[in-house]
């Protein structure tokens, strides 16, 4: 089985040596600035074959651990948590001894991991796919490619990883390939800018994240993740928690909460097919996994989790807010990811981690399929812009369908995924508002009121978003649109995109609608009703303004609230401000010292050796006279000496 899972890991790594090498070095391609077709076909090949080997895989891992027994052990004990869980399957490569903590190079698979690595193929597969068709002028195809395999294999190695110091070797290659990736087109300075924001970002959380690797295995004695959580009930509160609040940090980082999560909205200038797999189902959906794994740590730290709380409530709210605002689709989808991911940690603060990771899963399935339908929508109206859209849904028969499941799913509408993941999500938060644990009561309350809040405004984006795409007079026939992204040549018509872009659509639009009756379970059917209504309401609102005037943007609803809406609060401003201004200021500095200090120290010297020399050379006059009678002078003086000391 440790077998399957080092393969699913491997058959990415070992797509993107090749798609790195081969499809230039060993084939040879064209002039620069063109991919040849026999080129790109090889690069689709290698890129899409061993992603879809690796799915394969994937999924059988999954059914297997699924259908046999395993042994059982003690979960740790816990007053929220208590309870058995299935043993998980171990295999070591090597043990690297680091004369202190060895470190296990190995991998450990258990139902979460196999779920998630499922979640992350799938969805690799699909944006493999679908850019086939969406980047088919791109010369850059084969590295673009390439380094989506080598971040769906770290990603993976996150997943499978057996201890937390291998877990963040993959943790860190994903944050390179997000740069990567984000900065395909980086000869726009706004796309580079981008990449260096997100990668900036993310590693401002990834050095609190490895303190917090280093804590719990400094506490546990073992970076091995079964360890770690074994010698939890052992550690004290005050090491959990120091440890749990560094982990956060990098946990914020990845996955876009407040307040790093200023990085996720700009990654939009990223290819389209980046944005889904970046948003969907990986980088995104790293720092909720990790929660879950080491979820035994955080039940012991409450202070962390009340964190979480605040952090989740101002996420959840702040985003959708933002989103319903935005002009750009992708920036609306964008901030949906932000206002989601914390519905997620709102759940791990409330105690379900099931509930949470439930959603992560339907999250990942629809949130996919929309950004790849927003990219089929791009590629046909050549805009970002929904203000550049409407009317779509005559032409655009596949994708609107698919798109309007994706959001009845987000907007948690029956009998779409979303609706019952999200009402597990909000049954969880309520219970821990009325049990009082193992959240305070303020932090309870607080995240519960944001949340059905969050899902009136969630109602109302989502609404917005689908009318101004699909209905309402054309638009973009009117006005000369520039082209939105490099590489995409395209007459943009408003007809539906090429074949290898609707399939995986079509394919996605499944799991997103129906992948939610596998949690039934979960939900609380008074919690559900509640939600469903407020989320209706919501909507309602915006198709009532929508109505009344097609043609202006409901968003006007928000009355003197859309433009900080807009600017998302302006907490970019504010990160200028504080921490961009200052740094600037001393770099400014830096340089004026160098220049005035440094380089006027070397040209002082330079100055004293020229006037030094000025005063040899009237010593050095040329005259053979002179240099006698010095030479006289000099003997004179000494043999006087020699008569007076002696």
């Amino acid at each position: 089985m440790i077998g399957v899972a080092g393969a699913v890991v491997l058959l990415p790594f070992l797509a993107a040596v090749a798609g790195l090498l081969g499809t230039r070095r060993l084939w040879g391609g064209g002039p620069p600035g063109s991919v040849e077709p026999a080129v790109y076909r090889r690069a689709a090949w290698i890129a899409v074959l061993p992603t879809a080997i690796s799915t394969g895989l994937a999924i059988w891992l999954l059914t297997y651990l699924a259908t046999t027994p395993r042994q059982f052990t003690s979960f740790v004990e816990h007053p929220v948590r208590t309870g058995t869980l299935p043993a998980p399957v171990q295999g070591t490569l090597t043990v690297i001894d680091t004369g202190a903590i060895p470190i296990t190079a190995g991998l450990r698979v258990d139902d979460l991991p196999a779920l998630i690595a499922v979640l992350v193929t799938v969805v690799a597969l699909a944006v493999q796919v679908y850019s086939i068709g969406y980047m088919r002028h791109e010369p850059r195809y084969p590295s673009f490619s390439a380094f989506i395999s080598l971040f769906t294999s770290a990603m993976l190695l996150v997943v499978y990883a057996g201890d937390l110091l291998v877990l963040y070797v993959g943790w860190e290659i994903m944050g390179l390939c997000s740069y990567l990736l984000i900065g395909h087109w980086w000869e726009d300075r706004a796309n580079s800018r981008a990449a260096v924001k997100a990668f900036l970002v993310t590693r401002v959380g990834d050095v609190g994240f490895l303190f917090g690797i280093f804590t719990l295995g400094v506490a546990a004695g073992s970076f091995r993740i079964d360890d770690v959580i074994a010698k939890v009930p052992a550690m004290s509160t005050g090491t959990l928690v120091t440890a749990t609040m560094l982990l956060l940090l990098g946990v914020a980082g990845k996955s876009a909460q407040v307040p790093l999560h200023t990085w996720l909205p700009d990654a939009m200038a990223g290819p389209t097919p980046i944005s889904a797999l970046i948003h969907a189902a990986t980088m995104v959906a790293a720092g909720i996994f990790v929660v879950a794994l080491l979820y035994p740590a955080f039940l012991g730290a409450g202070p962390t989790l009340d964190l979480l709380a605040v952090l989740a409530s101002a996420g959840m709210l702040g985003a959708a807010l933002a989103a319903l605002a935005q002009d750009d689709l992708k920036r609306v989808l964008a901030y949906s990811t932000i206002s989601q991911l914390a519905y997620m940690a709102g759940a791990l603060a409330a105690g379900s981690d099931q509930a949470a990771i439930f959603h992560l899963v339907t999250h990942g399935a629809f949130k996919a399929l929309l950004f790849l339908c927003a990219g089929a929508v791009i590629h046909a109206v050549g805009s970002n812009l929904m203000s550049d859209m409407g009317g779509l849904r005559r032409s655009m028969t596949v994708t609107f369908p698919a798109m309007t499941i994706g959001f009845a799913a987000l907007m948690g509408l029956p009998p779409a995924s979303g609706f019952f993941s999200k009402d597990a999500v909000l049954a969880a938060v309520e219970h821990a508002a009325a049990e009082g644990a193992p959240l305070t009561d303020a932090a309870a309350w607080l995240l519960y009121g944001c949340a059905l809040l969050t899902v009136a405004v969630t109602g109302a984006y989502a609404t917005r978003a689908w009318l101004r795409t699909f209905f309402g007079q054309s638009r973009f026939e009117s006005v000369a649109l520039p082209e939105p992204e490099p590489g995409v040549a395209h007459v943009w018509d408003g007809r539906e995109a090429p074949a290898s872009m609707l399939w995986p659509i079509g394919v996605l639009a499944v799991p997103a609608l129906l992948l939610g009756f596998t949690g039934v379970g979960l939900i609380d059917w008074s919690s559900a009703v509640i939600s469903l209504l407020v989320a209706l309401l919501g909507a309602g609102a915006v198709y009532a303004a929508w109505r009344a005037d097609p043609a202006a943007d409901p968003a006007r609803l928000l009355g003197p609230l859309r433009v900080p809406c807009e600017q998302a609060f302006y907490v970019d401003s504010v990160y200028y401000r504080v921490f961009v201004v200052p740094v600037l200021w001393l770099a400014r500095l830096v340089a004026r010292t160098d220049d005035t200090v440094v380089d006027g120290a070397v040209r002082g010297s330079g100055g004293v050796a020229v006037g030094v020399s000025g005063l040899l050379r009237r010593l050095q006059t040329g005259n053979a006279q002179l240099y006698l009678t010095g030479v006289l002078a000099g003997v004179l003086l000494i043999a006087v000496g020699a008569v007076v000391l002696g």
